[in-house]
Order: C-alpha cells, then sequence, then structure tokens
C-alpha cells in the first residue's frame, strides 16, 4: 500500500501563521511590583509672628523705615507700630495694651512705667538716640515772627505740646532758661506761656497745625521738620545754651509675647544700621553709624 505524503497547502501555511501571531499579541507584559513608600507628610507653615512696638510720635518715619528692614532681614516677622504721645502710650500699657517694645521720647515715662507699673523689666531700658528743639511759623508768617524774642509779643497765637507730652516739657525747660537771659528778661516765659492758645497730646498734631495757619508759632523736635512738612515752615533754630537735649530709652516689655523678637528689636535699633537710618532722619545718635 502507497501512502501519500501530507502536503501543506499555502493557505494553511498562512491561517497558521496569523493564529501566532494573535496569541503573541494577547500576552500582556508581566508588571513589575511597584514599591510602595510611605508618603512624607508636609510641614505645615510657620505662622506669621507679630511685633508690636509702642513709640513716641517723633519717631513715626524712622521707625516705620526700621521696621520694614527689620522685616526684610527675619522673614515671617510683621512689625506693627503704635505712634502716639509717650505719655499716652505708657497709660495704655499700664491699662492691659500688649507689645513687645516701648520707645519714649524722655525718660521720665520710662522710669513710671518701670517703677509705678512694672510694664518694663528693671534695668533694660537702654537710651538709644537723642534730639532737640526748634520753633516752627507757617511760611505766610501771619504773626510776623523773625526772632525768638518775638514769641512774647502779646496777640500771638501759640500751639505748644501739652506739658504731660515730652515735648511740650522740653519747651517750658527751653523758656525758662531764655528766662534767666537779660536778652530776653525774667518775664519772658510767662508772657510767651500766656500766648498759647492751644496744647496738644502728641508733637505730630502740633507740626500739623502750624502748617495749616491755625497757630502763629510751635515747638517741635527738629526731627519732626521733615522735607513734606518744612515745604509749608520756617524754622527758627534755638541756640545751644537754651535748647535742651531729649533723651530717648528704649526696652523690652516685661510680658512681651514675643520676647525674643523684642530684644532682637531693641539690638537692631541700637546697632549701626539702626542708628544710620535714624541719623538720616536728623536724630542724635547714641552709637557712630
Amino acid at each position: 500500500m502507497t501512502r501519500k505524503p501530507f502536503l501543506f497547502s499555502l493557505t494553511g501555511i498562512l491561517l497558521i501563521g496569523l493564529m501566532l501571531t494573535t496569541l503573541a499579541g494577547c500576552a500582556q507584559p508581566v508588571q513589575a511590583p511597584q514599591s510602595t513608600q510611605p508618603v512624607q507628610p508636609t510641614q505645615p507653615p510657620q505662622a506669621p509672628k507679630t511685633l508690636t512696638v509702642f513709640a513716641a510720635a517723633s519717631l513715626t518715619e524712622s521707625f516705620t523705615d526700621i521696621g520694614k528692614q527689620f522685616e526684610a532681614e527675619n522673614a515671617g516677622v510683621k512689625v506693627t507700630f503704635n505712634f502716639a504721645g509717650s505719655q499716652q502710650l505708657r497709660a495704655q500699657l499700664a491699662q492691659g495694651a500688649k507689645a513687645e517694645v516701648f520707645a519714649s521720647a524722655n525718660a521720665k515715662e520710662m522710669t513710671t512705667a518701670i517703677i509705678s507699673d512694672s510694664l518694663v523689666v528693671s534695668g533694660t531700658q537702654r537710651t538709644f538716640v537723642t534730639n532737640r528743639l526748634a520753633v516752627i511759623v507757617p511760611k505766610s508768617n501771619p504773626g510776623k515772627i523773625t526772632a525768638l524774642a518775638d514769641l512774647a509779643r502779646p496777640g500771638l497765637k501759640l500751639d505748644f505740646a501739652d506739658p504731660s507730652v515730652p515735648v511740650g516739657q522740653y519747651a517750658l525747660d527751653v523758656l525758662a532758661k531764655m528766662s534767666k537771659d537779660a536778652t530776653f528778661g525774667a518775664t519772658f516765659k510767662d508772657k510767651v506761656v500766656a500766648n498759647v492758645v492751644s496744647r496738644e497730646d502728641n508733637v505730630k498734631s502740633v507740626v500739623a497745625k502750624v502748617q495749616l495757619g491755625e497757630a502763629d508759632a510751635g515747638v517741635v523736635y527738629t526731627t519732626d521738620i521733615t522735607p513734606s512738612a518744612a515745604k509749608d515752615l520756617t524754622t527758627l533754630e534755638i541756640p545751644d545754651k537754651f535748647n535742651v537735649i531729649a533723651t530717648y530709652p528704649i526696652a523690652p516689655l516685661k510680658d512681651a509675647p514675643e520676647p525674643k523678637l523684642a530684644s532682637q528689636f531693641v539690638e537692631w535699633v541700637l546697632s549701626s544700621k539702626g542708628q544710620q537710618v535714624l541719623t538720616q532722619y536728623g536724630f542724635i545718635p547714641v552709637q557712630k553709624p
């Protein structure tokens, strides 16, 4: 019996190849197991810290500048200011107002805070700058004031800070010195005080009223005669022998919410950088910039 050879037809070969290709395409590659690393929790952003400074009104421009520079060097810190008469600030602190730093325009209010109210850590107050006084009159000069002796002329309208305000008491001290000089006479202080028609609770109010022409003259710190104010004012300088040196102390408060920041700010004010800023605004530095 003769066997016939088994022959694949061309069609069969093609069908087998197609089947093999299809099976290969259906096979799924085995995925490598994924690494399961624990997700690290992100650190929550730190809440910004606020540094509150109670400062005499005459420090408004210089301390605002210092505050900006302090913020730039201390990320996450916001410096806020309460500017007013030193006596007002001390009273607010005595009534429970919270702050980190107190900067006064005289030693009296700082001493009162230490002795009477126990607001400031005793022994930590430091003089950081000094100042001088000057007489200002409006550019229009309705009182025709050209010399210090004119302040005693009857009928003038003078604007002083209240004696409870540091600059108000300094002004009286200046007048007392002048009254001891023969050039002005023993009654000079009394005559000048008789012309005072308004007494303000901070030095900035004196500047504003004289600028507006609501007073014929006023006594302020030399640093209050800022470039913007000077456009409306004429200044009469007070000679050294009659002038006073206003001393400004600064201290961190006893119950400061941010005691570390309080100390850092005080040190910054006393540093060469802080003294340089104060000098630029006309203050007399206690440290050489």
